[in-house]
């Protein structure tokens, strides 16, 4: 896929608006994702920080995704190519930084979005606030670009065909309840080898893979209002307690603790 270098202001001339100063400060984007939309694969001059204001974003990059509720934003490096879209309708306020900023996150990076710095952004999209009051702003801002303690779901893509067919449709339906034994059958490969491709291509055995799979298809349905009762079974698990019990293992907290700051 043909990737983009394309700035801030291409993008906002496309369906948003942008603010801030012009003299090397932080620069905040603001659009509306209707569901579905997902931008062409791109790469920025500057830093990124994506944060969904409300709704749900998705971003890839290189292979690796994360969901990101409004309790999380992803940090992506300048250079780095990277698409955002999303399933439900969603506000992006996506920060633009320098890349001399004192954030220097060499990866991208799971960051946690609690009141203050969720604040701090909606304040700093103003067109209107004074380049004093900015400055200041930002300066906090730089601050509060902390790593989560409960992270993101990351799900990385195998490269083998067998491997990708295989992960491409367990994404489309997270509950298919098929063991690596059926999926080997299925693809063409021995359990053997589909085990070593995981590992080898994704970082992750099979199982905590399908895991990843499957609480990012949750976050989704959780962030869009699904009692936890009716999303347990939408992504595979037999009883909301051992949905509940995966989650807290995987993440650390409760569904319902990601979700609020």
């Amino acid at each position: 896929m043909p990737v983009r270098n394309t700035t801030a202001s291409q993008l906002i001339s496309q369906s948003g608006q942008l603010a801030g100063s012009v003299d090397g400060g932080i620069l905040v984007g603001s659009f509306r994702f209707a569901a579905g939309r997902r931008t062409p694969t791109h790469v920025h001059a500057d830093h990124q920080l994506v944060w969904a204001q409300s709704g749900v974003l998705h971003v890839t990059t290189d292979g690796a995704g994360w969901v990101l509720p409004p309790t999380r934003a992803v940090w992506v490096p300048a250079g780095v190519p990277h698409t955002t879209g999303a399933s439900t309708p969603a506000t992006l306020r996506s920060l633009y930084l320098p890349p001399d900023c004192p954030v220097r996150f060499a990866e991208p990076t799971a960051i946690a979005v609690d009141d203050l710095l969720a604040a701090l952004i909606v304040h700093l999209a103003r067109i209107d606030l004074p380049a004093a009051a900015r400055t200041r702003a930002e300066a906090v801002v730089f601050d509060l670009v902390t790593p989560a303690r409960a992270g993101v779901v990351h799900v990385p893509m195998p490269r083998d065909p067998r491997a990708l067919h295989l992960a491409e449709t367990l994404v489309a339906d997270p509950a298919d309840a098929r063991d690596l034994p059926a999926w080997g059958r299925h693809v063409g490969a021995s359990t053997r080898t589909l085990a070593r491709v995981f590992v080898a291509e994704t970082g992750l055995s099979f199982a905590r893979w399908r895991t990843h799979v499957r609480l990012r298809a949750a976050l989704v349905h959780l962030a869009d209002g699904v009692p936890v009762s009716a999303v347990a079974g939408r992504v595979g698990y037999q009883t909301p307690s051992a949905f509940v019990s995966v989650f807290r293992r995987t993440l650390g907290v409760t569904p319902g603790h990601y979700l609020t700051r």
